[in-house]
């Protein structure tokens, strides 16, 4: 393979011997190593011939190979291939974006952001997840650590990094401690629920009664509501993006249908009464201006007659809404302490902070929905549909603790199956000698001629077998 070394100080003179200087003589790098095929000319000092040839050795054998990946391209500090490289690439919708930037970059780049890509080492990295500890929560952390494992993976293959420190066998990648999701009791519920103001009640019954996430009960619209009919359609949810309120899909973007309960029925009719559904106004999935026509098109203003709405008839903002409601309804409860008053930053009065509810949010309003559900031996497949998860799987993993105990039916079942009457022949035919294991073949097929008036045609297995089988 091509590929060679230029003395960038010395020329061979007519005496064939290398002793002419050139004009760069003194000037910059002496060893230009250059001619490999798909690789960048790389210069080396004065005396470090040995390191240039080992340099193109490699370079060569890797090029060769496919495998040759430039160490200067790793120069790079991770925060600048972040912003310039990994990020422009990134698909997907407006909010989760926004999420993954703001955890990409209090995470992952405010302490890695000016580490050069290939000094990042598994060193590096064990150092970074011990800061991590006491700063975000062990779920958070692996959040972040899936994101700083697919940031590498980038960079190995855009040819940045030979290889991602993050597979290193000696770094223990964090790991999402096991929680259970927990249901509210009634008494709690009806608690929550009557420390809230008139017209946010609805919400918890749409919580418990359906399993709707908080953005789909604030994004419900009265002709979402099929009272007749006795089913509730989940079409959209309300979220924000770039501070401000949008429609869009449910999680997922999957649309649902629920059952509706005779109860919750009369209570949307009762609250329909009380406070009439306004019609709100919002752009489809993402607030900004349009660039082309398609994405005119699909981010379209939209239209609903919501069931739930604030003082001025718009849209509730769920951050706001848990901060000046659910979070004084929790302290009405007991549920959470008293807040706390605090000076405001810019130095103007004071304001009250509340303690973090994470798990106490509207969430367990779902749980408590699924709880109920599977409690009364509900098909899990059937409320797995109804809460929108992708598959019943998700719906075991995170409330199959809600099923019943099985353990006393399935002791009765044994008991019933030990104690009810063995067959006629107590010998085995297993314990037989060859021979006599066709005898007692030939005999028991006589004998079920015999008692269900016909051959046994499955060839010895039985129906039921046959379709434990298939």
């Amino acid at each position: 393979m091509a590929g060679y070394i230029e003395d960038r100080w010395l020329k061979k003179g007519p005496d064939g011997k290398r002793n002419v200087r050139t004009e760069l003589y003194g000037v910059g790098k002496r060893y230009k190593v250059a001619g490999i095929p798909g690789v960048r000319a790389r210069s080396f000092p004065d005396k470090q011939k040995a390191a240039a040839e080992a340099w193109l050795a490699k370079a060569k054998s890797d090029s060769a190979a496919g495998e040759f990946v430039d160490p200067r391209d790793g120069n790079m500090p991770l925060r600048v291939y972040v912003e310039k490289h990994w990020w422009p690439s990134r698909t997907g919708d407006p909010s989760s974006l926004e999420g993954l930037d703001r955890r990409v970059r209090n995470q992952i780049l405010a302490y890695l952001g000016s580490i050069p890509l290939r000094q990042i080492k598994a060193e590096t990295l064990r150092s970074w997840l011990k800061d991590l500890e006491g700063v975000i929560s062990p779920g958070t952390a692996v959040v972040a650590w899936g994101n700083l494992k697919n940031i590498l993976d980038c960079a190995v293959d855009d040819e940045r990094i030979r290889k991602n420190p993050c597979r290193a066998k000696t770094i223990k990648a964090p790991v999402r401690p096991p929680t259970k999701a927990r249901a509210w009791s009634r008494e709690r519920v009806a608690t929550v629920q009557s420390a809230l103001p008139g017209r946010y009640q609805i919400l918890i019954d749409i919580g418990s009664g359906a399993g709707l996430r908080h953005g789909e009960a604030l994004g419900l619209s009265v002709d979402d509501v099929d009272l007749e009919g006795g089913i509730l359609h989940v079409r959209r949810q309300v979220r924000p993006v770039g501070g401000k309120l949008v429609f869009s899909l449910p999680k997922g973007n999957k649309t649902r249908t629920v059952p509706l309960s005779g109860y919750l029925s009369d209570r949307i009719r009762e609250h329909m009464v009380a406070y009439p559904p306004v019609a709100v106004t919002l752009p489809w999935k993402d607030p900004r201006p349009p660039t082309t026509k398609v994405e005119a098109r699909e981010r379209a203003p939209q239209t609903h007659r919501l069931l739930v709405s604030n003082r001025n008839g718009a849209a509730v903002r769920a951050n706001m809404w848990n901060e000046n409601y659910w979070k004084r309804a929790l302290t009405a409860a007991g549920i959470i302490a008293e807040p706390q008053r605090v000076p405001r930053k810019d130095g103007r009065g004071t304001r009250l902070v509340y303690q973090a509810s994470h798990e106490h949010g509207f969430h367990c309003l779902r749980h408590t929905y699924a709880s109920v559900q599977l409690d009364s031996r509900e098909n899990p497949v059937a409320v797995s549909k109804w809460l929108g998860h992708a598959d019943a799987s998700i719906t075991l993993k995170v409330y199959g603790h809600f099923l019943p105990d099985a353990d006393g039916r399935g002791r009765q079942a044994m008991d019933a199956w030990f104690t009810s009457s063995p067959p006629a022949s107590t010998s085995s035919s297993l314990d037989a000698p060859c021979d006599e294991v066709g005898a007692s073949v030939e005999a028991d097929a006589g004998l079920l001629d015999g008692e269900q008036g016909g051959p046994d045609v499955d060839g010895g297995m039985g129906s039921e077998l046959q379709e434990e089988a298939a």
